[in-house]
């Protein structure tokens, strides 16, 4: 019998905790002659009655666990604190709010157990998802392939299974703080399969995820993959020194033969040109030294205010140090 844990985060997800508990227990109950399972959830801060209602969860069925954060850190600080408190032959990690199927995990399980270390998904067609979230993240997705020197799977989601061997690498060697997860997991290597899915339609609450975060959670992809971005800048330096001394030669030859001065606006449109390219490239920089700051800062990943269902004498760090 082997063992494997559940991790999935959950914010302000009253109105679905109870429905997806159940639809988990009737997939882990399809494998249980094969998998000894555990259902670890990451309450992500938040202000409603979701923390309670897995107190009861918890109470009810001895193989709930909950993690109750300090604060809001994050989905992917989350499933970090998630994945340091498993000690499992296989971990899942999902979302709670039902649009990761779990019917899907035996599926997962069965890949598993054929040889693969990560089993991840990958969108299966959308059609519940707003057309504007399927386009936004299709151009990111070839963005970051562009960009990226590790390759990041098309369509891929918070919604994989790994191996004990994948989850040490995370608990002992990967702590950085801009998480990027959906690429840290290819970089880690392993065999690695792609198992595909449909997003379930939200039955309730709303998505986490408002444009400015989905926004700063693509920018740390790019920042924590690519270095596309800084030879980006080197080149647009040459180029616009280049575009500047051609202007300067422009603008001196009817000088030179008449005397009239050129027009004010060549001098102008270079200014702006200029100075224009050397804002963006200064922004791209920041970006690049804020993830420094973060990581010569070391704040941990998260803060456990509270622990739930876990066996005494097995208790992990408050927050985040190496296990």
């Amino acid at each position: 019998m082997r063992s494997l844990t559940v991790v999935s985060p959950a914010c302000d997800e009253q109105e679905t905790i109870a429905d997806f508990h159940a639809e988990l227990r009737r997939a882990l109950a399809s494998v249980a002659d094969r998998w000894r399972s555990t259902v670890l959830y990451v309450v992500d801060g938040g202000t409603d009655g979701t923390l309670d209602i897995l107190k009861g969860v918890a109470a009810a069925d001895p193989s709930v666990r909950v993690l109750a954060l300090s604060a809001r850190f994050g989905q992917q600080a989350a499933i970090l604190a998630g994945l340091d408190h498993c000690d499992s032959d296989a971990v899942v990690m999902m979302d709670a709010d039902l649009q990761h199927p779990p019917a899907l995990v035996p599926e997962l399980l069965a890949a598993h157990e054929r040889g693969f270390d990560v089993v991840y998904t990958v969108w299966d067609g959308t059609p519940d998802v707003p057309l504007a979230k399927r386009l936004t993240a299709r151009w990111f997705y070839r963005l970051l392939g562009a960009l990226a020197e590790t390759p990041v799977h098309q369509g891929a989601a918070d919604f994989r299974l790994v191996s004990r061997r994948v989850v040490e690498v995370f608990q002992r060697g990967i702590r950085e703080r801009g998480l990027f997860l959906r690429g840290l997991f290819v970089w880690v290597g392993f065999r690695s399969c792609a198992v595909p899915f449909r997003v379930g339609p939200r039955r309730a609450g709303r998505s986490k995820y408002s444009f400015s975060r989905m926004l700063r959670f693509g920018l740390g992809g790019i920042v924590a993959f690519s270095r596309a971005p800084l030879r980006a800048a080197a080149v647009a330096g040459a180029l616009v020194f280049g575009l500047g001394l051609a202007a300067a030669a422009w603008g001196a030859w009817p000088l030179l033969r008449s005397g009239s001065p050129p027009a004010w606006a060549l001098p102008f449109a270079i200014l702006t040109l200029v100075s224009g390219t050397q804002l963006v490239f200064l922004g791209i920089v920041g970006e690049y030294l804020g993830a420094v700051l973060d990581e010569v800062r070391a704040r941990p990943h998260y803060i456990v205010a509270e622990r739930i269902g876990f066996a005494p004498g097995r208790e992990t760090p408050t927050v985040d140090e190496p296990c």
